[in-house]
């Protein structure tokens, strides 16, 4: 038996994994960080825990700032329903991505690349270049605000000063994934520590959050309006991108690539992530809370863009640094937002077309593309010009979604690909309404904003 035959008889046919001569997802770092194979139960979660705060920067970037703001100022916390609903279907995604990084050692973007046939693949790969420029787009323009809102500095410069963080990104990789991965925690706590406050300060009605966030009104449904930004808050809440990163940063993990080592990665990078996904629950409710108190229940219902309520937010809570506070946590969110982007862009590009350049210049490419549109339309059509570009970004998204929760859900739900690691057909079920859902909704939010 030659060495081709003995391989393939070593290997189940219906096993998905990634062959060993294909590079790891992220080859530099992967299976770098060190996971305890005894002890506390502890210990081992907090090996694990990091990529899945890295993911849920995507749940509270900029792009989706203008859907929560929108909807607290309209109407009050009747939309908290969206905000849970949305944030669930996160976390079964997100699941499902680091369960086939997982159990076959390939990204999601690899994945593709082993099933589906060349011109699918360049299409899917064009669809997520699209994605990843939408969302720096957005990224670009809401640390562009926070510096204008913090230091007065014109969106232009704001723009242009965004591409140094590609350096600051590439710093940190060649310290050590774990450095990353600190970075990003460090300003999720600072996100999180300037909306406290602000809740704190608000003191708004937890009864009333709570029935807002578990029972939906029949409201969101019969309202158009309503109607509207709820579908614009779940169309911002998913990213594709984010389904790509998390297939491929759970791998960085030294587990042991056996079934058994596996299934237990999978227990904890689960875990991780849901954890995680709780406190971007937390910031985008609380962007939506701030917005009622402030804003809905003092007649300020207009209130759509952040330029407004920085401006607002101060004398109507009554606390002088709550419009700081605000700007602060916009320009924390725009950073971090920075670094999934980043990799996202790495990985896609790797995974699709083998394809690796220099991290540096990968970064400043993407940035490059994301900000000539935000400095040509702010210098034409100066703030009003950039909130529209915003809006635009996130349409741009909604149209690349199903390119990747499509896939995703399929690879995972494939017994032939998966094996014993496929889910179960009740979950598999789930995930499909859920991809139909954003699907559907999606295309609805595409044509309203194309026909409106």
């Amino acid at each position: 038996m030659s060495d081709a035959d003995a391989a393939t008889v070593a290997r189940p046919a219906w096993r998905f994994d990634r062959p060993d001569d294909e590079q790891p997802s992220l080859r530099e770092v992967n299976a770098s960080v060190a996971v305890p194979q005894t002890g506390v139960w502890f210990r081992r979660l907090f090996a694990f825990m990091g990529p899945g705060y890295m993911v849920s920067v995507g749940y509270m970037d900029p792009g989706n700032w203008a859907t929560d703001l929108a909807g607290g100022a309209q109407f009050g916390y009747t939309l908290l329903f969206i905000i849970m609903l949305s944030n669930l279907m996160a976390i079964l995604l997100q699941a499902l991505a680091a369960r086939l990084g997982i159990a076959t050692g390939r990204d999601l973007a690899q994945a593709c690349r082993a099933y589906y046939p060349r011109p699918v693949n360049l299409m899917l790969w064009i669809a997520c270049e699209l994605a990843i420029v939408a969302c720096d787009l957005a990224e670009v323009i809401g640390t562009a605000i926070a510096l204008q809102l913090l230091f007065g500095i014109p969106l232009v410069g704001g723009a242009i000063l965004t591409a140094l963080d590609a350096f600051l990104v590439l710093l940190l990789m060649n310290k050590g994934f774990r450095y990353l991965e600190a970075f990003v925690v460090a300003l999720l706590i600072i996100i999180f520590g300037c909306f406290a406050i602000q809740i704190f300060v608000a003191a708004p009605p937890a009864g009333t959050i709570l029935h807002s966030m578990f029972v939906p009104s029949s409201e969101i449904v019969t309202n158009p309006a309503m109607l509207y930004i709820a579908i614009g808050i779940i169309g911002a809440t998913v990213m594709p991108h984010n389904l790509y990163l998390h297939s491929s940063i759970v791998q960085t993990r030294a587990y042991e690539r056996t079934d058994a080592g596996k299934r237990d990665a999978i227990k904890w990078a689960t875990t991780d992530s849901t954890i995680a996904l709780i406190l971007a629950l937390f910031v985008n409710a609380s962007i939506l809370i701030v917005a009622a108190v402030a804003f809905h229940n003092t007649g300020h219902q207009d209130v759509a863009e952040i330029g407004q309520a920085f401006e607002l937010l101060s004398p109507l809570l009554g606390l002088s640094i709550a419009s700081i506070l605000f700007a602060v946590a916009l320009l924390a969110s725009g950073l971090n937002s920075t670094v999934t982007a980043t990799l996202a862009g790495q990985i896609v590009m790797e995974g699709f077309l083998r394809l690796r350049i220099p991290q540096w210049s990968r970064r400043l490419l993407t940035r490059g593309v994301a900000i000539v549109p935000v400095v040509a339309v702010t210098a034409l059509y100066g703030e009003k010009g950039t909130a529209q570009l915003l809006v635009f970004s996130q349409v741009v998204l909604s149209m690349q979604l199903p390119f990747a929760v499509i896939p995703l859900v399929q690879f995972v739900s494939n017994k032939n690909k998966m094996g014993s690691f496929a889910i179960s057909r009740s979950v598999a079920v789930l995930a499909w309404v859920v991809a139909a859902v954003i699907l559907v909704l999606n295309c609805k939010l595409l044509y309203d904003t194309v026909a409106g």
